[in-house]
């Protein structure tokens, strides 16, 4: 009987020592709550803008080198008309290579912009759960979260951290 007893106690102690404090948070709903996010993002459009307005301006000069090839075709002579369609073609690989490296250029920005939002996020997080005593925080946004009763969303928690 005192055997029974004493691992009864033993399983209890040992039953604690693996309790664990779990917490969850939509990392989302959080950065869409932090005003560098907002600024990032118009940052990030007028850099877009930018880049839009060049290709543009390429876009319409190929479209009057088309026209003015149209307009003038018959007045060119074979040499010419092998030139102009040089120019055209020379045009219209620039404009693809363009918006490959804008696209490229503009991945790159946002990830620049957003990456030091993203580690100050972290970072409170990372201080709530010590302060907390969270063995893990969950991700709400990404669906790893599959049940939530004995979880804590520690959104409130991490947005004072931040002072939001």
């Amino acid at each position: 009987m005192k055997k029974l007893a004493l691992l009864a106690v033993f399983g209890l102690l040992t039953f604690g020592t693996f309790a664990q404090k779990l917490g969850h948070i939509n990392s989302q709903e959080l950065l869409s709550l932090m005003p560098e996010r907002t600024k990032a993002e118009t940052a990030l459009q007028d850099y877009a803008k930018g880049l839009e307005s060049q290709l543009m301006s390429m876009q319409t000069e190929y479209q009057s080198m088309i026209e003015d090839y149209q307009n003038n075709e018959a007045n060119y002579d074979d040499l010419t008309k092998q030139d102009k369609i040089a120019e055209i073609q020379g045009l219209e690989q620039r404009i693809t290579t363009f918006q490959q490296s804008a696209q490229n250029s503009l991945q790159k920005k946002e990830q620049e912009l957003l990456q030091p939002i993203l580690e100050k996020a972290q970072k409170a997080i990372d201080e709530v759960a010590e302060k907390g005593k969270y063995t893990y925080i969950l991700d709400s946004r990404l669906g790893v979260l599959l049940y939530q009763k004995d979880s804590e969303n520690i959104l409130d928690k991490v947005k004072k951290e931040l002072g939001l």
